[in-house]
């Protein structure tokens, strides 16, 4: 299985809406609150090509989007894909 990583924040439905795909999906993700900023935030932007919304997310290091990405390759049928890697 893949190894995903998103990018959070408490309030925010996009990012709710993107772990309950992942969760349905039964997949294993790791989340990164950055609800106050710092250096994981500061990480995510840099990895994210300057990005600064959440969720961003990751799978196998490679950056997906936010949570309209995730849910447009789920759509695409190529979320699995990627997923099973």
């Amino acid at each position: 299985m893949a190894r995903v990583e998103i990018y959070t924040k408490v309030t925010c439905g996009f990012c709710r809406r993107a772990k309950m795909l992942l969760d349905m999906k039964k997949v294993p993700y790791e989340e990164i609150a950055v609800d106050f900023g710092g250096p994981d935030k500061a990480r995510m932007v840099e990895r994210a090509n300057g990005r600064m919304t959440v969720p961003q997310i990751f799978i196998d290091g490679v950056h997906v989007g936010g949570c309209d990405d995730l849910m447009a390759l789920e759509q695409e049928g190529k979320l699995d894909t990627m997923l099973a890697a």
